[in-house]
């Protein structure tokens, strides 16, 4: 075994995890790493972050070491946001044919290892919350600290839209409307560790990708300013342990605090889901933090329950004066 860390990935390294990524969701029924992780996993160099890679020998004769895909035969994969002040968020994943033989151990030493060195808090997701995850967490001194709910509905009978007075619906403009999202966007998760820290490059980023769909990005306006949004996304199906038809996601709903409590943000929320519904999907699903009871008493409200959780976990550098 061997780990080396980079800020650039070559091309055979990107093939390599997406086919270590796609395998891991296929064996195990949830993809195991981010949006924000997966849009990262390319040859573009890392201004901030940087990539950890495990690898095995790439020694055919070895009967027990699996084929895995790439010139480096890489066994598992890290991505780390080293940039989020004084804390830092990893995700990483494990090819199945090489789990259990300490890549996942060797991946969160080196992390812990370099947040213990710049005394940063490291959070670490785990998708899912596997038992493997939650011993190795455990392992490594790391304790819960978030919980992020996914939550599903049937999309084939919803409540009809009812938008406040003097509230109007477009779609979003790419080259037009980033600005004045971004700006509503940060005042709608102030505080909020991932959301609300978005940049033009990370809005960017998603428009170039395939899924991207202005027709499915609703912005509300009143006298001209822009009030709320509602993004929506569209999965394929996926096949694998848990097969599932495609499905329709609430990606992002913000609204501008101005805007909050007169019934915009409902509006909004149906408004996604009746696009969805006539794009032929039966499903909808979401994630919110358990810590947002306004917005899951919202969506509990149109139908939502709970499906699954996603834990971040927690640890303190080693010298912090907080442990």
């Amino acid at each position: 075994m061997a780990l080396y860390r980079t800020r650039q990935l070559t091309r055979h390294d990107v093939d390599a995890l997406r086919d270590l990524t796609a395998a891991a969701a296929e064996t195990d029924g949830i993809a195991p790493l981010s949006d924000d992780a997966v849009l990262r996993m390319s040859p573009d160099p890392l201004v901030h972050g940087q990539h950890l890679i495990s690898t095995v020998p790439d020694v055919s004769d070895i009967s027990d070491v699996p084929d895995l895909p790439g010139p480096r035969r890489i066994a598992g994969y890290a991505y780390l946001a080293d940039h989020l002040d004084n804390t830092w968020q990893a995700e990483l994943v494990v090819h199945p044919g090489q789990r259990r033989r300490g890549h996942g151990g060797r991946l969160l030493a080196a992390l812990t290892g370099s947040a213990d060195q710049a005394a940063a808090r490291l959070n670490v997701w785990a998708r899912g919350d596997p038992p493997a995850a939650v011993a190795l967490a455990h392992r490594y001194g790391f304790g819960r600290e978030r919980v992020l709910w996914q939550m599903r509905r049937p999309l084939s009978v919803l409540p009809g839209v009812e938008l406040p007075a003097g509230v109007t619906i477009r779609l979003f403009v790419p080259g037009q409307d980033e600005e004045a999202w971004l700006a509503v966007n940060r005042a709608a998760f102030t505080g909020h560790p991932e959301q609300g820290r978005w940049t033009v490059t990370d809005l960017l980023l998603r428009e170039a990708e395939p899924w991207f769909d202005p027709a499915g990005f609703f912005l509300a306006e009143s006298a001209g300013r822009l009030a709320g949004f509602h993004w929506t996304k569209v999965h394929p199906a996926a096949a694998g342990r848990t097969a599932e038809p495609a499905m329709g996601e609430i990606y992002v709903v913000g609204l501008e605090p101005a805007f909050a409590g007169h019934g915009l943000g409902r509006a909004l929320t149906l408004i996604g889901l009746h696009h969805l519904r006539d794009r032929g999907l039966a499903t909808s699903m979401l994630y919110v933090d358990d810590v947002n009871q306004r917005a899951i008493r919202l969506y509990e409200d149109l139908g939502f329950t709970r499906y699954r959780a996603d834990i971040s976990y927690l640890r303190e550098p080693v010298n912090s004066p907080l442990t």
